[in-house]
Parts: C-alpha cells; structure tokens; sequence
C-alpha cells in the first residue's frame, strides 16, 4: 500500500468517526428536530444530491424520508405541504411549467448547482451533428429517439423538437432514465448508433464518449440550474433544515463525483452520499449553520 493511499484512508477514517459521530448524535436529537420530507425524481443527477442532503440534515439532527415521484407529482406535493422541499428544480426550461403551476405556494431558495445542459445526445463516432439531420437518417438509428420517464420536463421539450424540426421519420419512445443508459451501452458495445434524450450532469459522459447534437432552432435553451424548492411555511416550521437547504451548494464536479461512485459499485446511494459527506467535512460544514 502505498503512503497516500495509507494517508488517504486514514483521512477517511478519522472524518468517517467524526460524521458517525454527529450522525449519532443527530439521531438522539432527530425527535425533537422534526423529520424533513424531501422528495426527488429518479434521475441520477437527483438520487446523488437529494441522499447527499439527507446525510446533511441528518448529520445535523434531523430525521428524513425520501420520496420517488415524477416531476408533476414532485411540485405538487410541494405546493400541498406533502414535501417540504426538493433539491431537483430544473430551470428556467425544463421545469418552468410546474413552477408556474405552484410558483404562489413555494420558496424558491435558488440554484444548488450552476451549468447544467440538456439535448439530444448520440455516441461522438456518429456522423450526424445536428438534430436537423435526424430526419434524413432515421434509419441509422431505427427512427426512435430512445427517451426517459413521460412525466420528466426533458420529454416535454423533446416532444416540442418533434413538431419544430417536423420530423416525420422519427418518433420519441418514453421509458426510465436506467433503460435509456442501458440502450446507450448495449449500442456502444456494438458499435451502433443511437439517439437518447441526455442531460449534464450525468455519469454518462464520464464512462462513455458521447456528443451533444446542434439545436439551431433552440428548443433546448441554453444552460440551466438545479434549484432548491422549499414548502410555504418550511423556513418557521423547521428554520434549522431550511438554512441548510438554503445554503447547499455543489458544483457539477462534486455531483459528478457521488454518481460515479453510485454507478460503479454495489453501495446503496444512501451510503455512497454517506461517504461522500464523510470525506468532504469541509464543504459540508459551508453548508451547517452554526445553529442547525
């Protein structure tokens, strides 16, 4: 072993014992604190941030349960107080219908991570460039742009480049997020191409190498942010987690990070973010008022 890998555990160990201990800690503390509902859709962009905040909140004495629903069901259940906050806000496009919808009954608390980016995603040896060209090769990739859960804002907006670019050869198929990457790897091992609905960040990018298709007609937008949304009331109620959740903040490298670790081994993402959080005191503790 060698003397930073011996370093590097040691590290871990050591900042391990001191997250086990405020973890500890929070629980006995977690009754009087409240228990924070948080609620995220199944992208792994927002499985990473939403059980990193967990581990966060329950770092400083909070209990939490999580919540798997679609985008509709997710606004909404905030705008009911069934959730009292999520870290998965696309915007200004992807999720600009439900903020409209809601926006009167949430807190907005900003973006927890800049520079985000959505498209049509293909493998880099594919010789088509631009979603102009899809049409003209739709056999190249039998006519299907291979898409995500329905509800996902990301599958509203590609629905809306099907009629802008009046493809006609071409169709959207819906399915998850995990059956979308599992056709991307099944085409890459074979060498064929492929269209999927993509979005940074995300572990794809890392294990494969992919481009994003020219959008001249910009259905897509530009980049975007992942904010945090808050329930009316989260900030009297439990004014603790809210100056948490209004404080965190990462950046695409730092998710990147907790994905990868999500996608290549046999951890739960719970205990992955729990490690994460471990290893990274310092900027959990940006993120901890001194009164949590």
């Amino acid at each position: 072993m060698t003397k930073q890998l011996l370093s590097r555990r040691i590290r871990f160990a050591s900042l391990a014992m001191l997250a086990g201990a405020g973890l500890a800690a929070g629980t006995a503390q977690a009754q009087d604190k409240g228990t924070v509902n948080l609620a995220y859709v199944e992208w792994a962009s927002e499985v990473a941030s939403t059980n990193v905040v967990r581990a966060v909140l329950e770092q400083a004495g909070y209990e939490v349960e999580l919540t798997s629903l679609s985008a509709a069901a997710m606004f909404q259940a905030l705008s009911t107080g069934d959730a009292d906050a999520i870290v998965a806000a696309w915007l200004p496009t992807t999720h600009a219908d439900y903020m409209e919808r809601v926006g009167d009954s949430v807190d907005d608390l900003g973006a927890n991570l800049e520079g985000t980016k959505l498209g049509l995603v293909v493998p880099a040896y594919t010789d088509v460039d631009s979603i102009a060209e899809l049409d003209a090769n739709a056999d190249a990739f039998d006519g299907t742009i291979t898409g995500i859960d329905p509800g996902a804002g990301l599958m509203s907006l590609t629905e809306q480049v099907v009629e802008t670019y009046e493809f006609e050869e071409v169709d959207l198929q819906s399915g998850s997020g995990a059956t979308m990457t599992a056709a991307l790897d099944s085409a890459i091992k074979n060498e064929q191409d492929i269209v999927v609905t993509g979005w940074t960040p995300h572990w794809m990018f890392a294990r494969w190498d992919l481009k994003y298709l020219e959008d001249p007609q910009d259905v897509y937008g530009g980049a975007e942010q992942i904010n945090t949304i808050a329930r009316e009331g989260l900030k009297e109620d439990m004014p603790g987690a809210y100056a948490i959740l209004d404080a965190f903040e990462w950046t695409p490298e730092q998710m990147g990070e907790v994905m990868l670790m999500n996608q290549s081994g046999d951890a739960e993402p719970y205990e992955n973010a729990k490690q994460w959080v471990a290893e990274n005191q310092d900027v959990v503790q940006e993120w901890l008022p001194a009164e949590s």
